[in-house]
């Protein structure tokens, strides 16, 4: 029975390869004449609500049809499961002309004759670098203009069926999908793909790939770009090569091209930044030796007859100072006189970063035909959901038609629920960084007691002190929270923002910027800022600590400074980010495929069809690029707010994005479903973003090296305070810790053994010992030390603010080649188009037209004219 079962799939297979003569990469209608722009998908399950969904689908196909499209359906019993009924799109030449032009799509009108930059002098050098100029430039290059099916013989129209790329066909098809209405429910008028797709009317919506990504398509109609991606672009050992961005974008659209430029350049930048941070580290490294400090505090003449204060109340012992020798050692790797000099080159290489960006947008720009786009694509577009949600209207000042309007009280209701929602989760996280801070310092007294009384952890304790053991775990157990909070949070300002009904999507696309960076920003860097501003700042001094919640005493430094710590916190968050979201967006959708398609490699191929094996890849949502934008500027984040404190991060940044654009690359071809193409001029509100922490990244170093680096206490003691000429720092560490007598703490702080009668201990802070006048205070040195950190802040947030303003005034936003090229593609735009309307008129006149007057063509003669002066 069982092989008679087989047996019978044989034969049904066998009558379905033989009834398909189109290859399974097929991307064209069954006559193979239509291209399929666009493809849907649904499950025909008899539910209660299968009737209701079969009359949506109808009259949704039907109003397409209507609309100009032509629709082919793939029957379930043709589908690999035999489950999956298709439905294939296509746009014949009537509707993509009439979309171009209310998309305002610029098509060639002539090819471009301006001649090409000098070529580079160091061509020679970076040609292995280079890719073939057939993948690099897939198109020529044409001055273009807006299509108008009016003047359809002024465009350079060789092919229809080639004319309009695949891009901008899927672009035209999914503008149709997003606004043709399928019905009345509840006495509102439904329309859109989306509703479709939420309420499982349609499983899915997608454009097709050209090919499959390891091969060429047998057809030789396509052009098997995927494959070229692939093989040039998406594969690791191409790491070194350049991106192919006008491939890109051609294949992509222009949102998603100008996002791996923005990357590449980010990557490329990063270089430089990465190459000053280690020969600070190396600096550091092989000035070890002779950093005085911690010689002082390894001797065992000094540090080990210095007797430290214990670090938490009753539990912990008297220590030793040498016992932080190595903690001290590894201290001055990051804490020395380069990390002011790669503050300061931070400070401006963020801003070089910025400007030098905005000049490179500016050539993609225009490029790309993207110089006029912003006004007519994303502001005066409304969103469907925008249209569907708000049923008043009113006058648009700008075009004068009536269009759907939220009304004041409305927003205000709505702005007030998101606001107060924003707050709470804000509340959260900060709740969450104040309990990390609690077991901090729960912690470090169990830490302090433990590693003073246990004799196995001798051989490490020198490396691993309580102030290390509880930075390392806090900080784990930190990132621990911070995943599980943006798991929760990623969802909330969705759903905030989906309420506020913004009214564009390059509005909604803003908001949801704001405040997922907002989350991102206090869940990433508050533990950062904790230790960096707050540790070890409000300790108090034996026999009058600070507590928190009047229970646990506030955590100290270690004797060498906090900056170890910081770079500690700094490492784990930012390694552990950068690792977690590489696995999370390379493996997760490779074992999501491999899943979906395990059965099908089973099957013979030429019954997986190229629509369905692009059901099976995962969904490149339209928040896929907003996730990727995000992750890179938090991680920007981190090497320039705290970079003071850890030159080697914008070497794991430049690792870790060298790694990031093949992979996103290689998910983008290989593991998703081709992204509908969309315009974008630019990064969008990220730009701001960048230059708002780029202005607050001087003010955080500055304070970093100020108050958390231990070098203006060091250079203070140097000019002002040292005795010895001939090595100006001995006795630093013995001036840097004050005395305080054992028999004045009170019975709360003082230890339960002191088997050794000490009579003194030693703390770190600037106050009066003991048998002076003004006992505990602190001491002048101390009010010098604080007036040159205040100074030092003010004189290096005034030097590198006004290097970074000289630099962006210095250098143009807009090269003045793409400047020319501009003016000039402006220039014969209009001289083509307007002898054009000069020829046409001309014709009229010939042939008796009485409405071509005279007036007419003096005006048109006289526009001419004008773009030539201009």
């Amino acid at each position: 029975q069982q092989s008679g079962r087989k047996y019978n799939l044989f034969l049904k297979r066998r009558l379905r390869i033989d009834k398909r003569h189109q290859s399974k990469d097929s991307i064209f209608f069954r006559d193979g004449v239509r291209r399929i722009d666009f493809v849907l998908s649904y499950v025909d399950d008899l539910n209660k609500e299968w009737e209701k969904k079969l009359e949506r689908r109808k009259e949704f196909e039907s109003n397409l049809q209507k609309a100009g499209l032509e629709l082919e359906t793939e029957d379930k019993k043709e589908s690999e499961d035999g489950k999956i009924f298709f439905v294939k799109i296509h746009a014949p030449w009537e509707v993509l002309i009439t979309y171009a032009e209310v998309l305002n799509i610029k098509v060639p009108i002539k090819e471009n004759d301006i001649p090409p930059m000098v070529e580079n002098p160091l061509d020679c050098v970076l040609f292995p670098l280079r890719l073939p100029e057939k993948v690099m430039h897939p198109e020529p290059d044409y001055f273009t203009a807006p299509f108008s099916k009016d003047k359809q013989e002024l465009y350079l129209i060789n092919d229809e069926s080639t004319f309009f790329s695949p891009s901008m066909r899927n672009r035209i098809v999914n503008y149709i999908l997003t606004r043709c209405p399928y019905g009345t429910e509840e006495g509102k008028k439904k329309f859109g793909i989306k509703r479709l797709l939420n309420n499982g009317t349609y499983t899915a919506a997608y454009p097709l790939h050209d090919c499959q990504y390891w091969k060429k398509a047998s057809d030789p109609n396509c052009d098997s770009e995927r494959y070229t991606l692939y093989m040039e672009w998406a594969r690791f050992l191409r790491f070194y090569k350049e991106q192919p961005l006008d491939l890109i974008r051609k294949y992509y659209g222009e949102k998603i091209g100008i996002y791996f430029a923005w990357l590449g350049f980010y990557t490329e930048m990063l270089f430089l930044a990465a190459v000053v941070g280690l020969i600070c580290f190396l600096y550091g490294l092989f000035t070890m030796d002779e950093n005085m400090s911690s010689k002082e505090i390894c001797d065992p003449a000094i540090g080990g007859e210095i007797i430290m204060c214990p670090l938490c109340d009753r539990d912990c012992e008297y220590w030793r100072l040498n016992t932080t020798c190595e903690s001290s050692q590894y201290s001055h790797l990051f804490d020395n006189v380069a990390t002011l000099f790669f503050a300061i080159f931070m400070g401006i290489w963020v801003t070089l970063f910025l400007e030098f960006w905005k000049r490179r947008q500016a050539r993609l720009k225009y490029e790309w035909d993207l110089v006029d786009f912003e006004e007519e694509q994303q502001q005066l577009q409304l969103r469907p959901e925008y249209e569907a949600k708000c049923t008043q209207k009113k006058r648009n000042p700008v075009t004068q038609e009536m269009e759907p309007y939220l009304p004041l009280t409305s927003q205000a209701v709505r702005f007030c629920i998101s606001g107060a929602t924003v707050l709470f989760w804000v509340s959260l996280i900060i709740a969450s960084m104040i309990a990390v801070i609690v077991y901090r310092l729960a912690v470090y007294a169990a830490f302090a007691s433990l590693m003073e009384n246990t004799q196995t952890l001798q051989p490490i304790s020198g490396l691993l002190t309580p102030q290390l053991a509880t930075s390392v775990t806090a900080s784990c157990l930190n990132f621990v929270i911070i995943m599980i909070l943006n798991f929760f949070y990623e969802r909330i300002a969705i759903w905030i923002t989906d309420m506020e009904i913004p009214r564009t999507h390059m509005e909604y696309e803003n908001r949801l910027t704001m405040k997922m960076f907002l989350f991102q920003f206090v869940n990433y860097y508050s533990s950062c800022f904790y230790v960096a501003f707050f540790k070890g700042k409000f300790v108090g001094y034996p026999g009058a600590y600070t507590y928190m919640f009047n229970r646990w005493r506030n955590e100290e430094c270690d004797p060498a400074g906090c900056l170890i710590e910081l770079t500690t916190q700094l490492t784990i968050v930012m390694a552990g980010k950068q690792i977690w979201g590489n696995v999370q967006e390379a493996i997760v959708p490779w074992i999501c495929n491999w899943w979906g398609r395990r059965k099908a490699r089973n099957n013979p191929e030429n019954l997986y069809s190229r629509w369905e094996q692009d059901h099976d890849l995962q969904t490149f949502g339209a928040l896929g690029l907003f996730y990727e934008y995000l992750e890179m500027v938090i991680q920007f984040g981190f090497i320039t707010l705290f970079v003071a404190s850890f030159p080697l991060a914008p070497l794991l940044a430049l690792m870790n994005n060298i790694l990031e654009i093949r992979v996103d690359s290689w998910k983008l071809t290989t593991q998703y479903r081709r992204p509908v193409a969309a315009k974008a001029h630019s990064i969008g509100v990220w730009q701001e973003i960048l230059n708002g922490m780029a202005i607050l990244s001087v003010v955080t170093n500055a304070f970093i090296v100020a108050f958390t680096s231990d070098m203006i206490p060091r250079l203070v003691y140097y000019y002002a305070y040292s005795e010895n000429e001939d090595s100006p720092m001995s006795g630093y560490i013995n001036n840097s810790l004050s005395v305080f007598q054992i028999s004045d703490f009170p019975e709360r702080n003082e230890p339960k053994e002191n088997p050794e009668n000490f009579v003194i201990c030693r703390y770190r802070d600037y106050r009066y010992p003991p048998e002076h006048e003004r006992k505990y205070l602190h001491t002048m040195q101390f009010w010098h030390i604080l007036a040159a950190k205040l100074a030092f802040i003010i004189i290096m947030e005034h030097v590198v603010f006004i290097v970074k303003f000289f630099v962006a005034w210095m250098i143009p936003d807009v090269p003045a080649d793409v400047k020319a090229k501009i003016k000039r593609e402006k220039y014969l735009t209009q001289k083509i188009l307007h002898e054009y309307e000069l020829e046409k008129l001309k014709e009229r006149l010939c042939q008796g037209d009485k409405g071509a007057t005279e007036k007419e063509f003096i005006a048109t003669e006289g526009r001419m004219e004008l773009s030539r002066a201009m």
